[in-house]
């Protein structure tokens, strides 16, 4: 578990995020599958979820409401009970539920060697880029800076 408490002191705006954070550690660390969360570039994240023995057809990816939820349904297999002294790899549904930030949108997902990855990407609106404002001067104020390199030339000339 990570002490977030440091962040809540030094940030302003962040504290539904880090709130999110500290939910997430929470509410579904010790649930099946395990995951990871990784960052993979500037806007990009990927989501890795271990799904061994399950099939594309099992698996649902989905967003809704800034929420990127993952499930997989299958029937549990009760045949061939005998003979298991322990049991511990999972056999029926899950279902995760990640909180998404703004502006977050999935971008791909994919199923090799057991692990399901899903590639998100945050991408600013236009508008909510930066961007770059051009300082003008006003007509009076460049034939006066003009006026006094002239000056300055026939100055210099003289």
């Amino acid at each position: 578990m990570f002490d977030l408490t440091p962040f809540y002191r030094t940030t302003v705006g962040f504290d539904r995020l880090f709130s999110l954070l500290d939910a997430l550690t929470e509410d579904q660390s010790l649930s099946s599958p395990p995951y990871n969360i990784e960052k993979t570039g500037e806007d990009r994240y990927r989501v890795t979820v271990a799904v061994p023995g399950w099939t594309p057809e099992m698996l649902s990816v989905e967003t809704r409401d800034n929420e990127l939820i993952i499930s997989g349904t299958r029937q549990e297999s009760r045949e061939n009970t005998e003979g298991w002294l322990y049991r511990g790899i999972a056999d029926g549904s899950f279902r995760r539920t990640f909180r998404l930030a703004e502006f977050v949108e999935v971008v791909g997902a994919e199923l090799n060697n057991g692990l399901l990855h899903v590639d998100l990407v945050r991408e600013l609106p236009e508008e909510m880029k930066p961007r770059q404002i051009e300082i003008r001067t006003s007509a009076p104020a460049r034939i006066a800076h003009k006026a006094r390199k002239l000056i300055e030339k026939v100055k210099d000339a003289a």
